[in-house]
């Protein structure tokens, strides 16, 4: 079978899913079954097809796994948010399509991606502008304590969601040029004109959390980094001094910003007295949801989300369901065993992205797609480590399953670029030289 049949096949089980999904939470809403659930398995199959074909089409030798596991993760996330909210899920559900459209147009504009290598400098400027953003004036938002989101007219979107791309093809190219010299001798080469971005980086990382406040995104760029240094280096010692100067300064920023303590102190107890009632009131209720689900949850659709009171009033149990604390909706509704299939989703994808790195021919595409990668894989780290209380709970979303419209298009163009890499990973060594002398 060759990799696009494998992929076309792939894609069948996913649309039974949507459609079985939504069968489950119609049950348990109304006890019947209407034909409209045929409808919507069908209309995301048709949708999943468009990208396939773009990719038979000018892909024809990419990752036959990485879109059908990409369709799954995001064919479960449209049932949950639809279990949560059927109106956010019509959105959820246009701004797929529009991530599909920015996918396929990504594929067919950019036919080879080493042509990035050539704008790093660009593509830095602008991901730090994207990362800035936020904090403008006129069009910053806040939420929760941090800048995350920027308004412009009825759109409202994330910028970092992009500015991590952004950031990591510079960071894939800059390494490319300059790994020869860090690797010289048997110490690192610690000169500021090659250790220079290191201490831009770490810098950056630090500035988010004093900025914009944003304690997840500096985490997840500055693990994406390290994560790029050692595979341009194999250099543990480069790793952990990054470590140490990035423990060093959120030390710092948390003993003397109140947001970032604020995050500290709900991690250490969230169900301590006078914490519970204000910022520990979520996490606190996402491990009572978590532990109520048990080995195979209550069902999709019976997750008790809202409370009505006596006098009429409508208490939201668990704040922000679709978007921070989705992962423990999942846990309730499906249990540990459904959010393991989840989470195992999520280490094939990665494992598919770093495999996509081991084949490729150059040092770019190897750093690129290792970083996009990484980054990934910390993204679900970060919101599932901080919903299960292993780190302090922040604001990024859960890819491709969260509500949200920047993390679906961002992740979207993610896959589009491994993609691309594993193509020219992929192809026949011959064709790829041009031929055999």
């Amino acid at each position: 079978m060759s990799a696009r049949a494998r992929e076309l096949f792939g894609l069948l089980p996913v649309s039974l899913l949507v459609t079985g999904g939504f069968t489950a939470v119609l049950i348990a809403r109304s006890d019947v079954i209407e034909t409209v659930t045929l409808t919507y398995g069908g209309i995301f199959l048709a949708l999943a097809l468009v990208g396939h074909l773009f990719i038979r089409a000018r892909l024809p030798d990419a990752d036959p796994y990485l879109y059908p596991l990409a369709a799954l993760l995001a064919a479960f996330g449209l049932v949950m948010i639809y279990r949560i909210d059927e109106a956010k899920a019509g959105q959820q559900a246009v701004v797929f399509a529009l991530g599909l459209g920015l996918f396929c147009a990504t594929i067919l504009l950019l036919r080879d991606h080493r042509v990035l290598e050539r704008y790093r400098y660009t593509i830095a400027a602008a991901g730090i502008a994207l990362l800035l953003a936020p904090r403008l004036p006129l069009i910053s938002h806040q939420v929760n304590g941090a800048y995350l989101a920027v308004d412009i007219g009825p759109l409202s979107f994330q910028p970092a969601e992009l500015g991590k791309l952004a950031i990591v093809i510079f960071l894939a190219s800059y390494l490319n040029d300059t790994r020869e010299v860090l690797v010289r001798g048997r110490l690192p080469r610690v000169s500021m004109k090659h250790l220079g971005p290191l201490l831009v980086v770490w810098g950056a990382a630090m500035l988010m959390l004093v900025f914009i406040r944003d304690l997840g995104s500096s985490l997840m760029f500055f693990g994406a980094f390290l994560a790029l240094l050692y595979v341009a280096t194999a250099r543990l010692s480069l790793v952990l001094g990054g470590l140490g100067l990035f423990a060093a300064g959120a030390w710092f920023f948390a003993n003397t910003v109140g947001h970032v303590r604020d995050r500290i102190d709900i991690w250490l107890d969230p169900f301590a007295p006078g914490v519970v009632d204000r910022e520990g009131y979520q996490i606190a209720q996402s491990l009572f949801a978590q532990a109520d689900g048990g080995l195979f949850g209550v069902g999709f659709g019976e997750s008790l989300l809202h409370v009505t009171t006596p006098a009429g009033d409508t208490i939201q149990l668990l704040p922000a369901a679709e978007t921070d604390l989705v992962y423990a909706i999942i846990v309730n509704e499906v249990g540990l065993f459904g959010a393991c299939a989840v989470l195992l989703t999520y280490l094939l994808f990665a494992a598919r992205g770093f495999k996509t790195a081991v084949l490729a021919p150059d040092g770019f595409s190897k750093l690129l797609a290792a970083g996009l990668t990484a980054v990934f894989a910390l993204q679900v780290f970060v919101i599932v480590g901080g919903v299960t209380r292993v780190i302090p709970l922040t604001g990024v979303t859960l890819p491709f399953i969260s509500f949200g419209g920047s993390s679906i298009v961002a992740n979207f163009i993610l896959l589009a670029l491994l993609l691309i890499v594993s193509d020219h990973a992929r192809r026949d060594p011959a064709a790829r030289q041009g031929g055999l002398v």
